[in-house]
């Protein structure tokens, strides 16, 4: 049975926090949330030796997903997980990490676990992170052999400005690579001892390489995590959407690469609105409107005369009208018309006819 030794409390040094630089906190804010959703896909890769021979498998998701944390508030995040699993020199071994990520690129919970399995020694490693109040808690409980130690760390929130956790650095490498603007990038991380340390990122040009039978241009990426021990790079290359297309750990004889082209990420375009001109209409030109201009006309015609027909009062009316109208020239033909006509309305009050058209009274 393995033996456990009680767990170690550690408060990191606050003389030895180093800086991100200003390159890099203005890098994590202008990141954008349209930016990031062209982030969101999956990827595959295999894992081969410098012979060739495939030893396992690597796969990357980001995922939009929603992060309940103190006091029930529920935020929108992302979800990155990533896994490697396969044998180096016939040992099993793998590593997995399980993350969410805010969209300001902050941490909020993240589970690291790597393990190798070999038959004189086995090692497993497991790194549990999340953000208690204005901290982060990081324990650690590293088996090895029969042997197992825990340690606790913790860090205020604002000790953690500019910090990239191997979760959020899977995400922030497929932004760069999409921008392609690398310049005095060093962000904050934390070493295999929980120690916060720089990490930095150089670029390493362009070069082409066949993937299937697609010739395509990669653009390469250095990261570089300055531990107190001994300085870890990754050399990186990425499709132009982010797809990763190589991976290796500088000094590794193991190389994670990318065997078929992948579907590449990239943004909507919006339909241009069409734009109509106003042309200036005389449909006595346009044959099809003429015509239906005269159907219309003598439809309109022959309702009217019909109409007529049927009322043949309405001739006798509008003769009294305009005999009593020549006869009076008002001034107000309006007027005078609505004292004409009203007496013909149902509503028309009783009372008397035509005052206007009565004109004035002689006294008796």
């Amino acid at each position: 049975m393995a033996s456990s030794s009680p767990p170690i409390l550690k408060s990191p040094e606050p003389t030895k926090i180093p800086s991100p630089s200003a390159e890099a906190l203005e890098f994590m804010s202008s990141v954008g949330p349209e930016e990031l959703d062209l982030c969101l896909f999956t990827e595959l890769l295999q894992t081969v030796s410098d012979s060739g021979k495939e030893l396992g498998s690597f796969t990357v998701s980001v995922k939009p997903a929603h992060y309940e944390q103190e006091g029930n508030v529920d935020e929108k995040c992302f979800l990155v997980h990533a896994s490697s699993h396969g044998t180096v020199d016939n040992a099993p071994c793998g590593t997995s990490i399980v993350a969410y990520i805010s969209p300001q690129m902050e941490t909020l919970e993240q589970h690291h676990h790597e393990y190798i399995k070999m038959k004189e020694h086995s090692l497993d490693k497991k790194i549990h992170m999340k953000r208690k109040g204005d901290k982060m808690v990081i324990n650690r409980v590293i088996t090895e052999g029969q042997q197992v130690q825990q340690e606790t760390t913790s860090y205020d929130l604002t000790s953690l400005t500019g910090f990239v956790s191997e979760a959020s650095n899977l995400l922030l490498m497929r932004l760069l690579a999409r921008r392609r603007d690398i310049e005095n990038l060093d962000f904050l991380t934390f070493d295999d001892e929980a120690k916060l340390c720089i990490s930095s990122y150089q670029p390493l040009g362009t070069r082409h390489q066949v993937i299937g039978k697609t010739m395509v241009e990669a653009y390469g990426i250095e990261r570089t995590t300055h531990s107190e021990d001994i300085p870890i790079t990754w050399q990186c290359y990425f499709l132009p959407d982010g797809h990763l297309v190589s991976r290796v750990q500088v000094g590794s004889p193991v190389t994670i690469k990318i065997t078929q082209m992948p579907i590449l990420s990239e943004p909507e375009e919006e339909d241009p609105k069409p734009v109509f001109e106003k042309k200036a209409l005389n449909f006595e030109e346009d044959v099809q409107l003429y015509s239906e201009y005269q159907d219309r006309k003598e439809e309109l015609i022959s309702d009217h005369e019909t109409y007529l027909r049927r009322h043949p009062e309405m001739k006798v009316l509008l003769g009294d009208f305009m005999q009593f109208l020549l006869l009076r020239k008002p001034e107000d033909i309006i007027a005078f018309a609505a004292d004409f006509f009203g007496p013909f309305s149902p509503a028309q009050e009783r009372g008397d006819t035509f005052p206007v058209l009565r004109g004035p009274q002689s006294k008796s």
